[in-house]
């Protein structure tokens, strides 16, 4: 995966800065506690619930929470006897989730207006035979951004498509004889992109035995990218020299310069690049066939089975997907500059859609008119429980190696390498 390494240390900055806040924030929450009873301990993998715990405490004295930080807290769920009340973070959603979580439908019924406000489709994820086990917390969708004045060369204000951005940048490049001194785009450039094309040409990743995928649409996904390059940007010779030539310079700083056309991220990437620069950058949500794929690793939250403190608990979910206490914490984060090393709520869109529609836009003025249009958000199937790590080391690879592959090359299959990963990590 290309990523410069100036942006991979600006990236551990500010995640350092969000744990040494969680170190100094859990600090305070400990030593204010209240009786076992009323006091709910939280587990998540997201810093900013130290913050939002810290808020529930100042707001009322009924009760507490403590929040406990784990990188991956529904993993840990299934190895420790001491649980906690409430878990909340990434991949909550899996084939464990009914086990451990509580049903929410009691909730629901004493809250019907907090159930109307969720965007439905993220809440279905959290869904199982027809039971509420865990709620959206946020979402994340990728965005295809480029120099602001290069905005009218596209046909819509909201989505941008692949033949599009195909087709802008093949008019964009500069160069002769396969040197380029400007290029568009390139699938290549980025791993996760390569990724976001098999996910939009339903290759349908999902939790199986371990994992399952339609092999066709992945062929078809990798033919489509190896055309691309070949088509728009005379190979992959052409493009990996581009790369090392001006890649040296984070992707967002090449589009403003011009020296690329596009490129792509996350959406809180985006955000939390400084405003002086993004002011001068401009996006489109990244879109194919009436599709707006959302990040996997959308948050959730749920009560957790056999929690000691279930009405502490219940009253920090209540406090805490009411319209206005994001409000609030949105304009706390502004306060104490979390917003520059975290986008909105619990890092993405708030899954509130009164929260993402009507108070986004006056924290985030880039939203105006670019709102991510809700009947095309649309979440990720259910994974396994191990997936960041499955990805990274045998999906991304592959396809990296894949879009590289020359003529009589042989390239080791998906499945092998799965089969080899799930070897050497002693699972069956």
């Amino acid at each position: 995966m290309f990523l410069p390494l100036a942006d991979k240390f600006k990236y551990m900055d500010r995640k350092f800065i969000l744990i040494l806040l969680i170190l100094l924030i859990v600090v305070s929450i400990v030593a204010c506690s209240p009786g076992k009873n009323k006091t709910a301990v939280l587990w998540s993998d997201r810093a900013e619930f130290a913050f939002y715990c810290e808020q529930f405490n100042a707001a009322q004295d009924q009760y507490k929470i403590e929040m406990q930080y784990y990188s991956f807290p529904a993993q840990q769920l299934l190895t420790v006897k001491n649980k906690p009340d409430i878990a909340a973070g990434s991949w909550m959603v899996n084939a464990s989730t009914k086990v451990l979580f509580k049903p929410l439908n009691t909730f629901f019924r004493k809250n019907p207006v907090i159930r109307n406000a969720f965007y439905p489709r993220l809440l279905e994820t959290g869904n199982i035979n027809g039971k509420q086990y865990l709620l959206p917390v946020s979402f994340n969708a990728p965005v295809v951004i480029f120099e602001q004045s290069k905005g009218e060369r596209l046909s819509s204000p909201f989505t941008i498509d692949f033949d599009e951005m195909k087709n802008l940048g093949k008019a964009y490049n500069t160069g002769s004889r396969g040197v380029y001194t400007r290029m568009g785009f390139s699938p290549a450039w980025d791993d996760n992109f390569l990724y976001i094309i098999a996910v939009l040409f339903n290759v349908s990743f999902r939790e199986a035995a371990p994992l399952a995928w339609d092999a066709a649409a992945l062929e078809s996904a990798i033919k489509y990218a190896d055309e691309w390059n070949r088509d728009t940007n005379a190979g992959i010779q052409a493009v990996e020299d581009f790369s090392f030539k001006y890649f040296f310079t984070p992707p967002a700083k090449l589009a403003q310069s011009g020296r690329i056309l596009f490129t792509y991220m996350d959406s809180d990437v985006f955000f939390t690049i400084a405003e002086d620069e993004r002011n001068n950058l401009d996006f489109r949500w990244l879109g194919e066939r009436n599709i707006i794929p959302l990040a996997e690793r959308s948050a959730y939250i749920g009560l957790v089975k056999k929690g000691k403190s279930p009405k502490a608990a219940n009253a920090f979910l209540c406090w805490f997907f009411q319209t206005e206490t994001q409000h609030n914490l949105l304009e706390k984060s502004r306060e104490y500059r979390m917003h520059e090393s975290s986008f909105g709520i619990s890092g993405g869109f708030s899954a509130l859609r009164p929260v993402t529609e009507t108070v986004f836009p006056r924290f985030y003025p880039g939203l105006l008119g670019h709102m991510p249009p809700e009947d095309l958000l649309t979440p990720a199937n259910i994974l396994p429980a191990n997936w960041t790590e499955l990805k990274e080391r045998v999906i991304l690879h592959y396809l990296h190696d894949k879009v590289r592959q020359i003529d009589n090359e042989e390239v080791s299959p998906l499945e092998r390498r799965l089969a080899d990963w799930m070897r050497i990590h002693g699972e069956n």
